[in-house]
């Protein structure tokens, strides 16, 4: 169990970034009545998509070293900077750039700098479960 725990980690992560952001949001937006509307449901997914990310990256950090030992897992030697990273991204995002977006600051800025920091945090994803399915 514990060997598979950080691909079934990984695959959370990146699959959960992976229908929210490229399926359900531009579905929202296609299909209510209202911009509005769809940024405040986009809003509220990207929301429980930051606190999956983080789960995730947190358990991943705990169980990237060996139990009882002081060495890295495998998987976990080229991806932990990833795990990182996205973890920082995801945080960013959420808590740097979500409340100008929705208090429409500079909308055209931070709505680029956010899709940017999203797809970033979404190929650390996408490296963390390469590294965890290809040891």
């Amino acid at each position: 169990m514990r060997e598979r725990l950080p691909v079934f980690a990984a695959a959370l992560w990146w699959g959960g970034l992976s229908a929210i952001g490229f399926v359900a949001v531009p579905l929202l937006f296609a299909h209510l009545p209202t911009p509005a509307m769809a940024g405040n449901m986009a809003a509220r997914l990207f929301e429980a998509q930051t606190y999956i990310s983080i789960a995730c990256c947190a358990l991943l950090l705990v169980i990237s070293k060996k139990k009882h030992g002081e060495h890295q897992e495998p998987w976990a030697q080229a991806a932990i900077v990833f795990v990182i990273a996205g973890l920082l991204l995801a945080l960013l995002v959420q808590y740097g750039v979500a409340p100008r977006i929705i208090a429409r600051q500079n909308l055209r800025l931070w709505h680029g700098a956010g899709s940017a920091m999203y797809l970033l945090q979404w190929l650390c994803a996408l490296r963390v479960l390469w590294c965890t399915t290809h040891r």
